[in-house]
């Protein structure tokens, strides 16, 4: 058995997302794409060795020889074709975040639910062993109890012409490096909380461009999110739990393949873990295929996204910003 996937926009992830591994991965076979612009398109499929270029994305759906497809347009668009998808009969997997918010979050989920079709949001980091790895930790009780998750993501984009800032688009710091934050503080928090408050520094009215909320989870232990795509925060990307015999903390749980460390303190000894230096995504395509092919369980569900999609609203709210809104 095999799985063939169409890629809806010759997006700048594409190679490294789904691409690179499924070159590694024999039951996988990236076989056609269709971009907005056809020249494009064609140009992404002869640099990748892509055997198919469709006119729309309305023809690649309708592909008998497509079986799912990779959607990591711009994230005001992922629930319009996302749903086109699901209605072709098509597996998706789509880029994070899942949609422009949880209300259409949850209609994604309710159409995924009726159909028998693999909907995924590509948290590739999820996949990986060492957020495995953490999340195991954690269940363990070698922390204790639990007292505070802080989880971060910080990079740099001064390019503000960038797709990310468009509102129109669904776009915002928090929609793009803090659903990674809020998504971590939900898997290693083992919970999803609600928000305390939250306060965001705009690039414009609408736009975020750096966060930072406060959480607090249904068992009683408290978190924080920071996230920001420009502010004095230019690179930071981590996690911390702390627990009552003990802490975690991790140095890059996002793309480990390229750093990473994981240090563990309890009852005053230190050890730090390492992991294969095997790529994110490649981890994820498995768990994608598995999931299509063999009929394996999804961690980053549809109905996984709608937890996610409905923290990002509140923080949003608490913030005084508006939601996104779909494109």
């Amino acid at each position: 058995m095999s799985l063939r996937i169409g890629i809806l926009g010759a997006a700048r992830i594409a190679p490294a997302a789904l691409v690179s591994p499924a070159s590694a991965q024999p039951s996988v076979s990236v076989t056609a794409i269709a971009a907005r612009s056809p020249e494009r398109a064609q140009a992404f499929a002869s640099r990748h060795g892509i055997p198919k270029v469709h006119s729309s994305y309305e023809d690649l759906l309708a592909d008998p020889d497509v079986d799912a497809v990779y959607n990591p347009l711009p994230n005001g668009l992922h629930g319009r074709w996302t749903r086109a998808a699901v209605a072709a009969g098509k597996h998706v997997l789509c880029e994070k975040p899942f949609t422009a918010n949880a209300a259409e979050a949850r209609e994604i989920a309710a159409l995924a639910d009726a159909s028998d079709r693999v909907v995924m949001e590509a948290f590739h980091y999820r996949y990986h062993p060492l957020a495995l790895r953490v999340e195991e930790i954690v269940a363990s009780g070698e922390l204790g109890t639990l007292e505070r998750v802080e989880t971060a993501l910080c990079f740099p984009l001064p390019k503000f012409s960038d797709i990310r800032y468009d509102y129109a688009l669904a776009g915002g710091a928090t929609m793009d490096a803090g659903c990674y934050a809020v998504h971590m503080a939900r898997t290693f928090g083992g919970e999803t909380p609600s928000v305390v408050s939250a306060s965001a520094k705009l690039r414009s009215r609408d736009v975020d461009r750096a966060m930072v909320a406060e959480l607090r989870y249904p068992s009683g232990h408290t978190g924080r999110i920071e996230c920001s795509m420009w502010s004095s925060s230019l690179l930071k990307i981590s996690a911390k739990v702390t627990g009552s015999r003990g802490s975690l903390s991790v140095l890059n749980p996002v793309m480990p393949q390229a750093f990473h460390r994981l240090s563990v303190r309890v009852g005053g000894n230190r050890r730090t873990e390492k992991f294969p230096r095997r790529a994110s995504y490649a981890y994820q395509l498995d768990a994608f295929a598995a999931a299509v092919l063999d009929g394996a369980p999804v961690k980053t569900s549809a109905r996984d996204a709608v937890e996610t999609m409905t923290v990002i609203d509140e923080i949003y709210r608490a913030a005084g910003l508006p939601l996104r809104e779909p494109s």
